[in-house]
């Protein structure tokens, strides 16, 4: 499956996935969580879309997608286990970081009728092995199955279009896009801005 930012990712190291998705996590005002085995840091546009990162205290890593108007968003489906069926191919500890966990507004969750159990909401699945970046299994043969794009239906594409993999990512990208989208009044407003985003992205590692 070839995808530029699936591609961009891939290449990128897992510190510098990790920098990036705490900037963004700060930039949205949400609350980084330690869960145990790992920490939690998330990304979402405010109307529905989101990107959820489980970096796990052993190297590997969960990202969970979702984008409501996407032929994979679930939620409608309230059918928990075509929904685990996606995690399929991922390791259990992983799944266990979102297996019984309390919801958010990044990742509600199903409940299987029968136990009571729950599994986080996920359009898309991926996971990192401490090497190389995958697809669940259970997304791949989804998607084969009803023939999807898994990275266009899943919210990849546009939840990570948000981190510049393969791109450069400082504060001043992150002002020219502000600015193409016409988010300052005037020259002021924009330095100001920039100057709160180097605190940021300096909190995190630098620029």
């Amino acid at each position: 499956m070839s995808n530029a930012i699936w591609d961009a990712l891939s290449v990128t190291p897992l510190s510098e996935v990790r920098r990036r998705a705490a900037v963004l996590d700060e930039l949205v005002g949400v609350e980084p969580v330690t869960v145990p085995g790992a920490h939690r840091l998330a990304w979402n546009d405010g109307g529905g879309q989101s990107a959820v990162w489980y970096f796990a205290e052993d190297g590997r890593a969960l990202l969970l997608t979702f984008d409501h108007e996407s032929d994979l968003n679930l939620y409608a489906e309230d059918d928990h286990a075509l929904q685990e069926s996606l995690y399929d191919g991922v390791p259990e500890e992983l799944v266990a970081l979102v297996r019984d966990r309390p919801e958010n507004y990044e990742s509600l969750n199903l409940t299987d009728p029968a136990t009571g159990r729950t599994i986080h909401y996920a359009g898309g699945v991926f996971w990192y092995d401490g090497t190389r970046w995958q697809v669940s299994d259970g997304l791949a043969a989804y998607c084969r199955r009803e023939d999807e794009d898994p990275f266009g239906e899943s919210g990849f594409d546009y939840c990570l279009s948000e981190y510049h993999f393969g791109r450069d990512f400082t504060p001043e990208t992150v002002v020219a896009m502000r600015e193409e989208d016409g988010q300052y009044q005037d020259e002021r407003e924009r330095e100001a801005d920039l100057l709160g985003l180097r605190e940021v992205f300096t909190r995190h590692g630098g620029a």
